[in-house]
């Protein structure tokens, strides 16, 4: 009996991914659900606002975070100043989030609204003196666990993984499909389900 995952492979082969290369995929999308799940529980985040015995909820946290916009997260900072706008690009949420967001900072004494001095219509945002030990407190905790478990790998394996990560975070943005090969089998795909899709089924009305 064939395996569950032998029309997959099939398609794979379509494209010129080889057998070999199929079974890696599909390993290294196990890897990435498994990531996935762990990730959106954010288990480490939890872990540091109940140890640490902060006050937040994680999206408070996010927020402040974004405000102070670490260079290894968001980069060199831009030039000019941090508002709400900049926030909610800097996190990938609605300006309106954001807003409510940074306004619970405010109130929580970790953040500051100021004046800009490129446009006197235009609030500014910036951490308080207790916003940035919150932070400093959460680098912390984050970067010595972290640590903590990289501590037994070999130099090349960490370079390996931060460089091939990096790599492989842009592969959306790849140039994808040149031949038209993939929409080609996408089409197939959804004409396969196409009455599903309508909200039908083959012994439905």
């Amino acid at each position: 009996m064939g395996s569950r995952d032998d029309a997959i492979k099939e398609r794979l082969g379509h494209l010129g991914v080889d057998s070999e290369r199929a079974d890696a995929v599909l390993e290294l999308d196990a890897v990435l659900q498994r990531w996935r799940r762990k990730s959106l529980k954010r288990e480490l985040g939890l872990r540091a606002i109940s140890e640490l015995g902060l006050s937040l909820e994680l999206a408070q946290l996010d927020a402040l975070v974004a405000v102070w916009a670490p260079s290894n997260e968001f980069g060199q900072p831009e030039e000019g100043e941090t508002t709400v706008g900049l926030v909610a690009t800097r996190l990938g949420i609605d300006p309106s989030r954001a807003s409510r967001l940074t306004s619970d900072l405010i109130r929580l004494g970790l953040v500051r609204r100021g004046v800009s001095q490129e446009d006197a219509r235009r609030a500014t945002l910036e951490v308080t003196e207790d916003g940035g030990r919150i932070i400093q407190a959460i680098r912390a905790f984050k970067f010595l666990t972290l640590g903590s478990f990289l501590a037994s790998w070999e130099m090349d394996e960490i370079e390996q993984l931060i460089a091939l990560t990096s790599r492989f975070v842009d592969w959306h943005s790849a140039p994808a499909d040149p031949t038209g090969v993939i929409a080609a089998e996408i089409a197939e795909i959804r004409e396969d389900i196409a009455d599903l899709a309508a909200g039908r089924t083959d012994d439905g009305d």
